[in-house]
C-alpha cells in the first residue's frame, strides 16, 4: 500500500487573520466593531485583538473613537496606485478633470474619505491667471465641507448621528449634488458631485471650488453642468 504524502503547510496563521479581516470589512459599507468582526470571521475576541491593533497600528485600519467601530482606511489603495500600469481612480480622473477645468477656467479637486478625514487625491489647476487651488494630500473635516456631505450622502455610510448633518445629507442626496458656500474660505462656492464605482456607490466626489470673478470666466450654472458631466465621465470609466 502506497502512502499518500500530505502538502506541506505554509500558512500563517496571524496573517489568515490580517486577511480574513481585511477582505471582511473592504465590502462593509459601515464600520464594525471587534465583536462583529472576530465573529464573522470566526475567531475569538482574543484571537483578533492583536491583529487589529497591528493593522490600526500600520495605517490599514482606523478605529472611531466614539463609536468604537473599525473602518478600512485608504492605505491599500494608496500602495496599490504605486505601481503605474494599475489604472485606478487618480487615473481615471485626471484627463476628465483637465478638460473641465480648461473649460470653465477653474480649479478643481478629487476627494476621498480616509480615516474619518476628506484626503484630496488629485488636484488640477485652473489655466486663468486666478483661481482656487488645494493640495494634493491636504485633509479637511467630512462634517463641515460641501465634498463630506456628498461623499456621506453616496458611500452607504448611513445616516449621520448628528440632526443637522443629517438633514443636509438627505438634501444632498435627493438633489444628486452640493452646491454651497465654502465654510472655510470666504468667496468660494464649492460644486461637488459624486463618482460612482462599479459597486454602484461613490468611491470619490469631484468638487470645483468656484470663484465668481471678472478672471473665472465661467458663470455657476455652466460650472455645474459640466462637473456633473465630469463625474459622470469618470463614474463611467470606473464602471468599466
Amino acid at each position: 500500500m502506497t502512502e499518500t504524502k500530505e502538502a506541506p503547510d505554509y500558512s500563517v496563521p496571524a496573517l489568515d487573520k490580517a486577511l480574513d479581516i481585511l477582505e471582511l470589512l473592504a465590502g462593509e459599507s459601515g464600520g464594525l466593531g471587534q465583536a462583529a468582526i472576530a465573529e464573522a470571521v470566526g475567531r475569538t475576541v482574543g484571537q483578533v485583538f492583536r491583529v487589529l491593533q497591528t493593522l490600526e497600528a500600520r495605517g490599514y485600519l482606523y478605529r472611531d473613537s466614539r463609536s468604537g467601530l473599525y473602518y478600512l482606511s485608504m492605505r491599500m489603495f494608496e500602495l496599490s496606485h504605486r505601481q503605474e500600469p494599475l489604472r485606478g481612480l487618480r487615473e481615471a480622473a485626471l484627463g476628465p478633470m483637465r478638460a473641465l477645468s480648461e473649460e470653465v477656467q477653474q480649479s478643481c479637486n478629487l476627494g476621498v474619505l480616509d480615516a474619518g478625514r476628506i484626503l484630496i487625491l488629485a488636484q488640477v489647476e485652473t489655466p486663468s491667471s486666478f483661481g482656487f487651488r488645494v493640495r494634493v494630500g491636504a485633509e479637511f473635516p467630512v462634517e463641515s465641507t460641501a465634498t463630506g456631505a456628498v461623499l456621506l450622502a453616496f458611500t452607504g455610510q448611513g445616516t449621520p448621528d448628528d440632526p443637522a448633518l443629517a438633514e443636509r445629507v438627505e438634501r444632498v442626496r435627493a438633489r444628486g449634488f452640493e452646491r454651497r458656500d465654502d465654510s472655510l474660505q470666504p468667496g468660494i462656492t464649492d460644486i461637488v458631485f459624486p463618482v460612482f464605482g462599479h459597486a454602484g456607490t461613490a468611491v470619490a466626489a469631484l468638487t470645483v471650488p468656484y470663484v465668481a470673478t471678472s478672471f473665472s470666466g465661467s458663470r455657476a450654472q455652466l460650472v455645474e453642468e459640466r462637473a456633473r458631466a465630469a463625474a459622470s465621465e469618470i463614474s463611467r470609466s470606473l464602471g468599466e
